[in-house]
């Protein structure tokens, strides 16, 4: 039997970055709120406890913080002519689980899109001609740079963010990224403290003709308080950012910036462990009358709202999107459907630099400190030459120096033995590791969809993905790969070694949890699933938001772009849904 609760304004679907925003800008706006998150309470002083969360192996290589595939699991294959197979153990991308969502194990990196990826389809067209784009399916935001400018200003004064502005209303700034877009003002506050890694990096950039610049941070240089009055705590460089949460109040989250706010509005209430089934609509299916959950002891209740917001993990909102029948689901065979389509990923590469004078004491570190270059990124330089579009930021930044995790050899060593201890005795102070963080541009092939076979603990269809990085991609990052060599050269490395991306993506090596697509946002609902504020075409009452609303994903970390939609969709529902409630929005 179904319980039924009484009903509330608004019903929140995970509390991570996009939801703990939205919940305290609707509370502000005094409405009733609820959210439901499928995982546990999560709290700074309780659950990261200075004590004991420095811990290599319960958070790092066990995954304490992470979804496990016994609560939901994913089917993966690279192209239609496979058979998906389970994701049994989640390696490549790691979905948080509980309070704060992946913004609780993040490494802090903080980036806004350029104004040219909001239009991408129309900017490449313009500059290249529609020929460079065949095989690819780009297409346009429905937004602009200049109108999404003004939340990422307020999602980085929230999250205190360090770093160093590039282009302030259109003049460029010394010492910053000379190729990023216009911004209104400053980060909060300054770049973080450099080691010697990314000192060396930057001075090998600018050597040969690059722009190096601080990497924008959620590891605070500084202590900081935030427009909402929580106070936070000046990085202490333990090197426990990835895979952890933070002991100090030094990295950004929903617990160290929002919901010490939030948990004290009478107007606000959470139920964790508590797993939301589908999304439940009228008879025309075209409203939603609430959501469907069942709790840790298997009851199921049944939530009446007046508006549902879906703000989990990207790939959980589409799947959600597709159990609660809202749109439909993408087919990439005759290109109809929005539900799964553009489902993108992040073309990420790595290099090693090895030496025999240098300690760069990688145990002195922090998530996002360190130094990139931009000079190959995006649209930043010429592609006419080329034979791909998309590029990627060049990035040295010494996140960690675990020990269990940490073991940088140079090729042909031994995996195991003296050889191996010797060679790792040598390495691991002496090695500067860098990576690429590339573009992942959506094409037909590449989507998300309920697998036929395999089934959850309820009985519900499985998250299919479908990926393999395309031709453009791979290129593209062969390409930087090959400037990191010229970089390697220029620091006069013992070894350079510098592995290029090859076809064939596998669920198996960590890459990146950067996944985004699926369901998409855009001013067409024959491309897109929601419109310009995360509204849903076919349900107005339902707004999704997060990654999920990304059309590509750009050579930069998602989670700046997802709190400034979070923002800019509370902001079009504070000032203009609520007006009309069961309405479409429209451009202002």
């Amino acid at each position: 039997m179904t319980n039924i609760l009484p009903r509330k304004d608004v019903v929140i679907i995970g509390l991570g970055w996009t939801g703990s925003i939205l919940a305290n800008e609707l509370a502000d706006e005094g409405l009733d709120v609820l959210a439901i998150e499928r995982g546990p309470w999560r709290d700074t002083g309780t659950d990261f406890n200075i004590g004991y969360v420095q811990d290599e192996l319960r958070y790092g290589i066990r995954r304490d913080l992470f979804l496990q595939p016994a609560v939901e699991a994913m089917t993966m294959r690279n192209n239609v002519s496979q058979t998906a197979l389970p994701i049994r153990d989640y390696g490549s991308f790691l979905p948080g689980n509980g309070v704060g969502g992946a913004g609780v194990h993040w490494n802090g990196h903080t980036w806004r899109f350029w104004d040219s990826d909001f239009e991408i389809h129309s900017k490449l067209t313009e500059r290249y001609g529609a020929a460079r784009l065949e095989g690819l399916q780009l297409q346009d935001w429905g937004i602009t740079g200049a109108e999404i400018e003004p939340y990422y200003d307020r999602f980085e004064y929230l999250a205190g963010i360090s770093g160093k502005a590039g282009n302030i209303n259109g003049k460029i700034q010394s010492g910053g990224n000379p190729f990023e877009s216009s911004r209104s003002r400053d980060y909060p506050l300054p770049p973080m403290q450099m080691t010697y890694a990314p000192t060396l990096f930057a001075e090998g950039a600018r050597s040969i003709g690059w722009h190096p610049f601080p990497t924008p941070s959620a590891n605070l240089s500084e202590a900081y308080v935030n427009p909402l009055g929580v106070a936070m705590g000046q990085c202490t460089f333990c090197g426990f950012c990835e895979r952890f949460g933070c002991a100090n109040y030094s990295k950004a989250s929903a617990q160290t910036t929002i919901l010490p706010v939030l948990m004290k509005k009478k107007n606000f209430q959470l139920r964790t462990d508590s797993e939301v089934l589908h999304i439940d609509l009228d008879k025309s299916g075209k409203m939603a009358r609430g959501v469907t959950y069942v709790d840790s002891s298997g009851v199921e209740f049944y939530q009446p709202a007046d508006m549902v917001l879906v703000c989990a993990f990207g790939l959980h909102n589409t799947r959600l999107m597709m159990l609660s029948g809202i749109g439909k689901i993408y087919d990439p065979q005759t290109g109809e459907g929005t539900i799964g389509r553009n489902y993108a990923y992040q073309t990420v590469s790595g290099a090693q630099f090895f030496f025999d004078d240098k300690n760069f004491n990688p145990f002195i570190a922090a998530g996002a400190l360190g130094q990139t270059v931009d000079d190959f990124n995006g649209d930043a330089f010429d592609h006419g030459p080329l034979d791909f579009v998309g590029g990627a930021g060049i990035n040295c930044l010494p996140s960690n120096g675990r020990p269990i995790a940490t073991r940088p050899v140079p090729p042909g060593t031994p995996r195991w033995g003296s050889q191996w201890k010797k060679a790792t005795v040598s390495a691991y102070k002496s090695t500067m590791s860098l990576f690429s963080q590339g573009s992942s541009y959506p094409t037909s092939y590449n989507h998300l969809d309920l697998d036929p076979t395999y089934k959850d603990r309820f009985g519900r269809p499985l998250m299919r993905i479908t990926f393999d990085f395309p031709d453009n991609d791979l290129r593209m990052s062969h390409y930087v790969s090959d400037r990191m060599v010229e970089l390697g050269n220029a620091l006069g490395g013992r070894e350079t070694v510098v592995p290029k991306l090859k076809k064939g993506w596998d669920a198996l090596a960590y890459q990146t949890t950067h996944n985004t697509g699926g369901v998409v946002m855009g001013n067409d609902p024959r491309t897109s699933a929601v419109n310009r504020y995360l509204q849903s075409w076919d349900v107005p009452n339902v707004f999704v938001v997060g990654a999920s609303a990304f059309a590509h994903n750009a050579g930069k970390n998602p989670t700046g772009t997802v709190g400034a939609l979070a923002f800019w969709a509370a902001d079009a529902i504070r000032n203009q849904y609520l007006r009309n409630p069961g309405t479409a929005l429209v451009s202002a």
